[in-house]
């Protein structure tokens, strides 16, 4: 039994979240690519714009499994 389930849900939530935000951010970019004027600005959105806003977009991917870390840590620990 583990003490953790409520960090090991706001995980799952937060895995979802950045699930959803990682397709936002890509369909935004092709949107953003599309409606820029120019080759020059759409070779900046897909080359600069689109990197940085799919990193931004797996952030909470990545607390989430800290989260998870730190939840798998508190149950080794507090077997012992």
């Amino acid at each position: 039994m583990t003490h953790y389930g409520t960090l090991r849900m706001w995980a799952a939530v937060l895995t979802i979240v950045g699930a959803l935000g990682v397709v936002m951010a890509a369909i935004g970019t092709v949107i953003w690519a599309i409606e820029v004027e120019g080759f020059w600005q759409t070779i900046g959105v897909l080359l600069i714009g689109g990197p940085v806003s799919l990193f931004l977009a797996t952030l909470p991917i990545a607390v989430a499994q800290a989260m998870r870390a730190l939840a798998d840590v508190g149950d080794t620990v507090s077997a012992r």
